[in-house]
């Protein structure tokens, strides 16, 4: 495999990312055309989120969403928020989930945030040390959630 590109997510990304999540939720509904266009449009321009993702010729095979919510503690400082972690079925374990967390961070701490969160639902063990070995640390807070009924 060539080298992958790590890069924020543009515009004309929108069909190869939509084509990577079914890689994250294979059984969700496929979303439709306009209401993904316009979740999209929202997304890039919020100013709050960057999807990543790593790149392979023209297939994306990799990417993350990350947040970075303005807070009114500790500082001022923001803190990031990383979400939709996923990588291709043919691309896992050559490092690419790793690359485009790295980013993630990257992106994070050039925006002096103080702390970036990442859940998952997966019992795994071997996506919970995925997640170690990238710098995450399961040690921490507890985080909770609640659904929508």
């Amino acid at each position: 495999m060539n080298e992958a590109i790590v890069r924020p997510a543009a515009a004309h990304d929108l069909p190869e990312l939509l084509k990577l999540y079914r890689h994250l939720h294979p059984h969700d509904p496929q979303l439709e055309a306009a209401t993904a266009e316009r979740v999209w449009s929202k997304l890039l321009t919020s100013g709050v989120m960057t999807v990543i993702v790593a790149q392979a010729a023209e297939l994306l095979v990799s990417s993350c969403t990350l947040a970075i919510v303005p807070n009114l503690t500790r500082g001022g400082r923001s803190y990031g928020v990383i979400e939709n972690v996923v990588t291709h079925a043919d691309y896992r374990r050559l490092g690419l989930g790793r690359q485009v967390l790295a980013h993630a961070l990257d992106v994070a701490w050039q925006a002096d945030c103080y702390k970036v969160l990442l859940a998952t639902g997966s019992k795994r063990e071997t996506t919970l040390r995925f997640y170690e070995e990238a710098g995450f640390h399961r040690d921490g807070k507890t985080y909770f959630e609640v659904r929508r009924p």
